[in-house]
């Protein structure tokens, strides 16, 4: 889907928001070039270096490790899942006994070896839509929402890895996974002026969650995007199982909603009826690999949502179980985790301080795919 310029949403949209003030200490400014910057076809212009190539497999920066590179699974059996068990508000509830836990895995129940909460050291890929398909509408609030995710960025612990990737025609690594926050921060003040007009978003999740999906350990995307995408090598169908198949959590938050407000009385039924289109993508690619999807209205709710993003990933239970499963076929399994009363099999139902019933979400991947022999 492509979109020409709206002269009467541009102008609505700056009015809005052009009194939201930046917030200090946030990006650097003028620390860089653009992403995937187009190239100078000028005859006898002089030529541009090119820009740093993408590694075949993102990796944790040695000089961050002591020179050591990710570690992956010894047991090909071991399977670890991250669990959010969330009230209707989306609280995280604490304190369930590892015992109410049940795993089913293509239906057949597991033995489940430990439950434990996720304290571990985290890998976070921020995945930015960089596109002037819609920040030349943003304004201020562009900036804004880069100074929020820095916030959030700031906000790990030190020993958590994060990486800035941000995406038009093409993902861009703009700092690889990294416990220096001054390198985050200096990629995020690299996203200031948008050079393409597209939006890749199936072959950047693809892109990223496949150079993840070897790390060992407790990781997740932050996606921040419109959800749109334009020309991608691959489709939506075949994004979905890709992810599935990764098992990196996608915790995707919306971009457009507040244009889309203003906008909506001039769109036509096919641009509405996209952008509910793209909506959706966010929500089965979040549901679908355990992690979350906001929508926020108002530029407002950004600091709120980060913060959920960041409990939602500091707050979840991680249980690990070797799958009885023994074949190596490399075929996608499903996972189904509940909370159950194990005298009875029976769903645990959960009450709060005063007795009263909570009604309550279990949040985790659907699945895994499972190792291949190597003959």
């Amino acid at each position: 889907m492509r979109f020409g310029t709206i002269p009467a949403v541009r102008a609505a949209a700056f009015l809005v928001l052009a009194g939201l003030a930046a917030a200090q200490d946030g990006p650097i400014r003028d620390s860089g070039p653009t992403v995937a910057r187009p190239r100078n076809t000028t005859p006898g212009a002089p030529a541009e270096p090119d820009l740093p190539p993408i590694p075949s497999r993102m990796k944790k920066n040695a000089e961050d490790a002591g020179g050591s590179l990710p570690s992956f699974k010894s047991d090909v059996d071991l399977v670890t899942v991250d669990v959010a068990v969330l009230d209707n508000k989306g609280h995280f509830l604490p304190g369930i006994p590892g015992g109410n836990f049940r795993v089913l895995e293509d239906n057949v129940p597991q033995r489940i070896q430990k439950v434990e909460l996720g304290e571990a050291p985290m890998t976070v890929a921020l995945l930015i839509e960089f596109s002037n398909l819609f920040q030349r509408y943003w304004g201020p609030a562009w900036y804004q929402t880069l100074q929020l995710a820095w916030g959030f960025a700031s906000t790990l612990k030190p020993q958590d890895y994060c990486a800035v990737i941000a995406y038009d025609m093409k993902p861009e690594i703009l700092t690889d996974f990294t416990t220096d926050r001054s390198k985050v921060q200096e990629a995020l003040g690299r996203l200031q002026i948008a050079s393409w007009s597209e939006a890749n978003l199936y072959d950047a999740l693809i892109d990223t969650t496949g150079r993840m999906s070897g790390i060992e350990g407790r990781k997740a995307i932050v996606l921040i995007s419109s959800g749109i995408d334009t020309f991608s090598k691959t489709t939506f169908d075949k994004t979905r199982k890709a992810l599935q198949e990764n098992g990196v959590p996608i915790y995707a938050v919306g971009l457009m909603q507040a244009l889309r407000i203003m906008a909506e009385a001039r769109m036509d039924p096919i641009t509405r009826m996209d952008f509910l289109q793209a909506d959706n993508q966010m929500r089965t690619f979040a549901a679908e690999t355990g992690g979350q999807s906001f929508f926020p209205r108002f530029e407002g709710e950004f600091s709120s949502i980060f913060q959920a993003v960041h409990q939602a990933l500091r707050s979840q239970y991680v249980i690990s179980y070797s799958s009885s499963n023994k074949t190596h076929d490399g075929a996608f399994r499903k996972i189904k985790i509940d909370l159950v009363n194990p005298a009875t099999n029976e769903p645990l139902p959960v009450k709060d301080e005063k007795g009263k019933p909570i009604k309550y979400t279990v949040v985790a991947k659907a699945g895994y795919k499972a190792p291949r022999a190597v003959e």
